[in-house]
């Protein structure tokens, strides 16, 4: 156990290669992607609106189909069945989120240009628990916005949950959610994050052993 642990901390406190590094700089390029697109994105159908009601969310914003009017439309539905009008105030994400993928990204070019393994690892546990808290405190708004309805609104519904995921039934309209370019590109920061590790890993191996 002493033995392993040892190597352990060798294998960590080893520099890593340029591939690595490069992989770091190409996840760091990749967060830009939650800056330029839109993350998810909320599409209802129903019969009175045949074209769809879309919202985008961005990192920092919502952004609603045909000129900005979709989102009254959806505040409109929500106000009639007791659901809090969808506003950016209430988003405490659209405050955090960019911060973080700023510091996620300073963290990143900080341990292409100085990097050891105890780095790479750094910086993949803190992404990967960056995205998981994303991810849950997305869902959990959604599971508030629905189930905290007024009992006095014109019409009463049973507490649901919109669809994270997928398309989902709710009354009359058919709900769709699906994420967007910018979650993939931080996916696709996560993988570059990973490969960095295994390569680091691969090269730095043979001469802790």
């Amino acid at each position: 156990m002493q033995s392993f642990l040892e190597k352990s901390t060798r294998l960590l406190e080893k520099p890593i290669g340029l591939k690595p590094r490069l992989l770091l700089v190409a996840a760091t390029i990749c967060l830009l992607g939650a800056y330029l697109f839109p993350l998810w994105n909320l599409t209802m159908f129903a019969p009175q609106y045949p074209d769809g009601l879309r919202l985008d969310i961005y990192s920092y914003k919502f952004e609603a189909g045909n000129a900005g009017q979709d989102i009254k439309e959806i505040n409109v539905l929500n106000h009639y069945i007791g659901m809090r009008d969808l506003e950016p105030e209430d988003f405490t994400e659209f405050k955090w989120i960019p911060f973080v993928v700023g510091i996620m990204g300073l963290l990143f070019l900080r341990a292409a240009v100085f990097g050891h393994m105890a780095h790479v690892l750094d910086v993949l546990v803190l992404y990967t628990w960056f995205g998981l808290f994303s991810l849950w405190s997305f869902g959990y708004k959604m599971y508030r916005y629905g189930h905290d309805l007024d009992p006095k609104a014109a019409m009463n519904v049973e507490p649901f949950m919109p669809p994270l995921f997928g398309g989902k039934q709710l009354a009359n309209f058919e709900v769709f959610s699906y994420p967007q370019a910018g979650s993939y590109t931080l996916a696709l920061a996560m993988l570059f994050l990973a490969l960095a590790l295994y390569f680091g890993w691969r090269e730095t191996r043979k001469t802790v052993a």
